[in-house]
């Protein structure tokens, strides 16, 4: 996938460039710098997918993401670890004892696991109620492992994910997914914003090229060349300002 090169080519030049910019400031400062300027693990959470296109996944995007750190330098090859995360599922779990229950709702526990006897015999795959359930029955997370280089294991894995669902800016409780899902919805959401006046009046002029129903229209203008126009204020470049 071309696009998917672009943007992790993109990243990766973007935290390559910090590291070295942060590592002059610490040389001018007599402390020590760091000796990886390129990050050595990947680790990649993806949602929005089916259980049916994981082989897609794996077979385009997993295969994106290497060619875009060959293309940063041949011996370049960082530990990639891809995890899906499915919110679509009608898995419930409930405390067996008042107890073990939490909240007026009586859900279980913030870091709740379940990985095993209703999960897949064969596949690496776990359960995980990360957030605190104020209303209505809590919904856990259905995370399945797709690929990991590093060999984590299955605490591991567990942990850095619910660890992941305390990061998430605009709540100081944990969520129900990770952060960097929500942070990833919330930049889409802001880039249709940025965009929707020109790719209306693109549509636009395109609807009315092609009726002829009113004057010359916009021609030679692709939604690609739009969408590189629009962009964000070089002071923003490197800030979340959309978080």
């Amino acid at each position: 996938m071309v696009y998917l090169q672009d943007l992790v080519r993109e990243r990766l030049v973007d935290y390559f460039a910090f590291n070295q910019t942060e590592n002059e400031q610490r040389q001018k400062s007599g402390q020590s710098v760091k000796a990886d300027l390129k990050p050595q693990r990947l680790i990649v959470f993806r949602d929005g997918v089916a259980e049916g296109q994981f082989q897609e996944l794996l077979r385009e995007e997993l295969t994106g993401i290497r060619e875009a750190c060959k293309q940063l330098g041949v011996d370049y090859k960082p530990k990639i670890t891809l995890i899906v995360a499915q919110k679509r599922h009608h898995a419930r779990f409930f405390p067996t004892s008042q107890q073990a229950a939490c909240g007026r709702a009586m859900n279980v526990r913030p870091g709740t696991v379940v990985d095993k006897d209703i999960t897949h015999p064969e596949q690496f795959e776990f359960y995980l109620c990360s957030h605190f359930g104020i209303q209505g029955t809590s919904r856990p997370i259905r995370y399945h492992v797709l690929y990991d280089d590093s060999n984590f294991s299955a605490d591991h894995i567990q942990v850095m994910t619910y660890y992941m669902c305390h990061l998430y800016a605009r709540c100081t409780r944990t969520v129900s997914i990770p952060a960097p899902i929500y942070y990833a919805d919330l930049a889409c959401r802001r880039a249709r914003a940025h965009l929707y006046d020109k790719i209306a009046d693109f549509s636009s002029d395109t609807m009315s090229q092609r009726s002829g129903t009113q004057g010359e229209a916009t021609s030679g203008i692709s939604e690609d060349e739009l969408i590189k126009s629009s962009t964000v204020a070089a002071g923003l470049k490197m800030r979340m300002y959309f978080a």
